[in-house]
């Protein structure tokens, strides 16, 4: 049952995450004139993804459990008794799941810096 819950708060955080990305991605798509600053806007939107999601775990175990996507997405016949276990199930499967996007967040937006420094530092000659 836990594994379960632990797959479907993956399940709900990587969605949102998704979402996140593809906007992330067309902003980056629209500044693609100027890859310096494209790389340095999506690394600069996935720091700010990577600290949302280090709120929402730090804030997880304030959420009540039934507020929550995941409890909407366990099973009734599956889901852990009401109360103080609930919640503590609930909200820790949700802090692993939000602190492991964040960790990917933060990978992503250190690799898209560190491609526009190397590009800032070795710019490519423009022909006009």
């Amino acid at each position: 049952m836990f594994q379960q819950i632990e797959d479907l708060a993956h399940l709900s955080v990587g969605r949102g995450c998704g979402f996140a990305a593809i906007a992330i991605l067309t902003f980056v798509v629209g500044l693609s004139f100027d890859m310096e600053l494209a790389l340095r806007c999506g690394g600069l939107l996935a720091m700010l993804v990577c600290l949302v999601l280090l709120l929402k775990a730090w804030n997880a175990h304030n959420t009540p459990y039934r507020h929550t996507e995941l409890w909407l997405m366990i099973p009734k016949a599956s889901r852990p008794p009401a109360g103080g276990v609930a919640q503590d199930m609930i909200s820790r499967c949700l802090r692993e799941a939000y602190i492991y996007f964040a960790v990917h967040a933060a990978w992503m937006a250190a690799g898209m810096l560190a491609l526009s420094v190397l590009i800032g530092l070795f710019p490519p000659e423009r022909v006009w």
